[in-house]
């Protein structure tokens, strides 16, 4: 079966892989980390702020396919320092709405660029 790839404006790739692929009715998107593509580099700030432009990119990619956050189904958070998992929950909390999607939180040693956090997600169409 042929991939469907999309890309969206306001994520950044950085390596060579697709925003996102769809395969049937389910759209595997990529991690995002907090890369404000406005100007090419990590957002500043605390885990909240990296957590919330993570969001903003990985909204872009399921709007280039037609799609939001109710289609998402199944949610990994990779993050640098456990510490941070309360703040990044407060943030995640705010993304979606009740029944939220499944989800992994998962520490790591280090991501690309030195970010704090890398999101991806599997949404589903129709």
């Amino acid at each position: 079966m042929p991939r469907k790839a999309f890309t969206a404006e306001g994520a950044v790739s950085v390596g060579p892989y697709s925003h996102a692929v769809e395969t049937g009715n389910l759209l595997y998107l990529s991690g995002q980390t907090p890369i404000d593509a406005a100007i090419g580099k990590l957002v500043e700030g605390d885990i909240s702020a990296q957590t919330k432009q993570c969001f903003v990119n990985l909204f872009a990619v399921l709007k280039a396919a037609g799609l939001g956050p109710d289609d998402v189904i199944k949610v990994n958070v990779f993050l640098t320092d456990m510490a941070n998992f309360g703040a990044m929950n407060e943030v995640y909390k705010t993304q979606f709405s009740e029944p939220y999607p499944a989800r992994t939180t998962i520490g790591v040693a280090a991501l690309p660029l030195n970010a704090q956090v890398e999101i991806e997600m599997i949404a589903q169409k129709g």
